[in-house]
């Protein structure tokens, strides 16, 4: 041979080694670097949070007269104020404490000086005068930009009353709580030396030219043989109020009905009749935060009863304290939740019973305020020094149980797992749970392929083994197609023209998985008389598929016909509703039997192609040797051939599960999108991919939706490595069983 030729062939031979390394690495390198760039976006979900201070100093001297009442800061941590007894709001800059201005409010009669001082809500303040008389005060902060200092953002602030109650008529209350309304319905609760409740109620009449007289009720309540009451809260709204006494007990009462307030409820919360110290509304007015004089913190919320009703019910515990708890506090901004006592601050999640961060500085604390945002903190000890703590707690609501585990949602009647990434208000309570979206990836999967597998693989031992070359080389190609065809189309298709055709011969569709088998085995049964005759010897020689297509034609014909019929006779013309009353199931016009027509369909190309090419592949002479034993052509495949490729069979099953898996659009377009965790074939599901694709593009960057949902990628990815992984392994013992083949 010429040795040029050699040299070239040789050449070409080391430069297609090094193109192939280095594409074989590359495809390598490209797969890790995605894996990487998703997990490194999903890694901040459980990183710990963390706090800084960003400033200390001292405030300047106040003498027992103008003790401190309330705290407060905006949302930018540049601007604190403190509310002193004598209606003082003075402001000053975070950063160092240096004086800005100052705000005076009074009471209606013009008292001067402040008993307490409540803060709730965003930066408002029930103020309780001396002469019993209370006001509702709300700071507001307004950044501006200033045009003529270079536009430098300045922030301007402002006091704004909202609401103003009288002095009760029967003397001074030993604790006053109050609250309005957007709609402009205010309440107030007083609790007297004596014992006794009294709740004033005033808002607008309705008429039929809109708002009328301002109506106003007071309301003795009654507290029956509960303890002494030691804590109370409103709601934001003034809707229910709660209170707590010294032997453990919660009383709640609903405060809606203007004319009568209702005591719905006095529930003993600890068997141990603790003292309960503290009360408030988690952020949204549905959970009740709990502290007790063991240091104990939880969270509660009424829970329906078959036998009483609602009622209220401990549902999660939080971190506490060493000493009694002084008081609670909602975050402004989630359903964090923020505990004072003598030994610091601690604030936690309430949704996840994550514990976020503790603020224990080394003076004594008296009092602190949490910005708007929930990303900063001030403090205030009893020498006067102020601290700022910067917070760092991008996700709170997310720990691995309300990833994974099931956990107890507002309103909810049981804990489990849910997804709700978003609601029509702030308030709402994330609901991330990959459980039921990793549920219904593998249950779509699971019916896909049991609709794709059969058919693909009896369909490739047909071709392989028992068609006609001439019409192997038709039926091969034409399935090879299907998987060219868009899953966008596919999907497009299951919606509009599928699901409506099995939601109206639901009946005839479960028939015809009856008559089908029947029929087929029918026919099976009577070709054994009939296969005697010497013309029809020759169907057996590769065109089995005209008797059986006809065969399979009427049977689905018969029950195209019959359903109807048999649906009124039997479930008296709606089936769909049948189920529901007799077994409680729901039919979801997009579901699982939709499902599996769809994702079945564009998978079985793969599983097919595959599997018919691993038994085409199997030595002439193994087939050669079993018939020449004696043994049948079903014989031969069924011992022989099918063992032979069953590695290649396999890998090509994994690889169309992988292909199901993934697939996006089918799911995103075919079925209802449901979070739900239910094997019902009549309910739909929502897997990873298609709720990838839903929630993605409202997601906010950054954000633990953002987060969560490149977690979910990293799942799938994980999902598919492990499925390609024991599909190898299994293949590769197949083989190393059955020989290379």
């Amino acid at each position: 041979m010429n040795p040029a030729f050699l040299k070239k062939v040789k050449r070409n031979d080391r430069i297609a080694k090094w193109v192939i390394t280095v594409g074989g690495m590359a495809i390598i390198f490209s797969v890790v670097f995605i894996l990487i760039l998703i997990a490194e976006v999903s890694l901040p979900l459980f990183l710990a949070p963390d706090k800084v201070l960003r400033a200390e100093f001292q405030l300047e001297h106040k003498t027992a007269e103008d003790k401190i009442l309330a705290l407060g800061v905006d949302e930018y941590l540049e601007t604190g104020y403190r509310l002193d007894q004598t209606g003082k709001v003075s402001f000053f800059n975070v950063a160092d404490g240096s004086p800005l201005d100052t705000l005076e409010v009074l009471s209606e009669s013009g008292s001067r000086r402040l008993i307490t001082a409540q803060t709730y809500g965003r930066l408002n303040h029930m103020l309780v005068w001396d002469d019993g008389s209370v006001t509702i005060e709300q700071v507001k902060f307004f950044p501006f930009f200033d045009e003529k200092n270079d536009n430098v953002r300045s922030i301007r602030h402002r006091i704004e009353r909202l609401a103003t109650f009288a002095a009760p008529s029967s003397g001074l209350p030993v604790e006053t709580m109050a609250r309005v309304s957007t709609d402009g319905r205010q309440v107030r609760v007083d609790l007297f030396r004596s014992g006794e409740f009294q709740v004033t109620i005033a808002e607008e009449e309705e008429t039929l030219f809109g708002a009328g007289d301002l109506i106003q009720k007071t309301h003795q309540l009654e507290l029956g043989e509960a303890g002494d009451v030691t804590a109370m809260t409103l709601s934001t709204d003034g809707l229910r109020l709660y209170a707590g006494t010294s032997q453990g007990e919660i009383l709640r009462w609903d405060l809606g009905d203007i004319e009568e307030p209702v005591l719905e409820e006095t529930t003993q919360a600890f068997t141990d009749q603790r003292e309960i110290t503290a009360l408030n509304m988690v952020f949204g007015d549905v959970s009740l935060i709990v502290g007790d004089d063991q240091g104990g913190v939880s969270t509660w919320f009424p829970v329906r009863d078959a036998e009483v009703g609602w009622k209220l019910t401990r549902i999660h515990e939080l971190q506490g304290h060493t000493q009694a708890v002084q008081s609670v506090s909602p975050s402004p901004h989630d359903k964090s939740v923020i505990s004072f006592a003598a030994d610091g601050i601690k604030i936690s999640h309430m949704t996840s019973e994550r514990f976020l961060v503790g603020i224990d500085g080394a003076e004594k604390i008296v009092d602190f305020a949490q910005s708007t945002r929930g990303n900063g903190v001030i403090t205030l000890s009893d020498h006067g020094t102020v601290q700022s703590w910067k917070l760092d707690i991008p996700h709170p609501e997310v720990s691995l149980k309300t990833l994974f585990g099931k956990v107890w949602y507002e309103g909810y009647p049981e804990p489990t797992w849910a997804w709700q990434s978003s609601a029509g208000t702030d308030d709402y309570e994330p609901k991330l749970s990959l459980t039921p979206l990793i549920f219904g990836t593998l249950k779509g999967t699971f019916y896909a392929m049991l609709f794709a597998v059969p058919l693909a693989i009896f369909g490739a031992i047909y071709t392989s083994q028992f068609a006609r070359p001439k019409f192997k080389g038709i039926i091969k190609p034409a399935v090879e197609v299907m998987a060219a065809i868009p899953t966008v189309i596919i999907g497009f298709l299951a919606a509009l023209w599928l699901a409506p055709l099995i939601e109206r011969s639901l009946g005839s569709m479960f028939l015809s998985l009856i008559l089908v088998p029947a029929a087929l085995m029918l026919s099976i049964v009577l070709w054994q008389g009939a296969r005697k005759a010497t013309a029809l010897k020759r169907v057996e020689r590769g065109y089995e598929f005209l008797v059986i297509a006809p065969v399979i034609v009427m049977a689905v014909a018969i029950a195209a016909v019959l359903g109807p019929g048999l649906e009124s006779w039997l479930f008296g013309g709606d089936l769909k509703q049948w189920l529901f009353n007799e077994t409680g199931t729901r039919y979801d016009p997009r579901n699982c039997i939709i499902i599996a027509f769809a994702m079945g369909f564009a998978v079985i190309p793969i599983i097919f192609t595959i599997a018919e090419d691993s038994l085409s592949n199997v030595p002439p002479s193994l087939k050669a040797a079993s018939l020449a034993l004696g043994a049948s052509r079903w014989q031969t495949v069924w011992r022989v051939i099918l063992p032979s490729a069953s590695p290649g069979i396999f890998a090509g099953t994994m690889i169309g599960f992988g292909r199901a898996v993934g697939e996006t659009m089918i799911v995103l377009m075919a079925t209802g999108n449901t979070a739900i965790m239910d094997l019902s074939i009549f309910n739909g599901m929502r897997p990873l991919s298609a709720n990838i694709a839903v929630e993605i593009p409202e997601a906010p960057v950054d954000g633990s939706l953002y987060r969560t949902l490149f977690l979910s990628a990293v799942i799938l990815f994980v999902m598919t490595f492990i499925v390609n992984t024991v599909a190898e392994i299994v293949r590769q013992r197949l083989r190393a069983k059955y020989g290379r083949f």
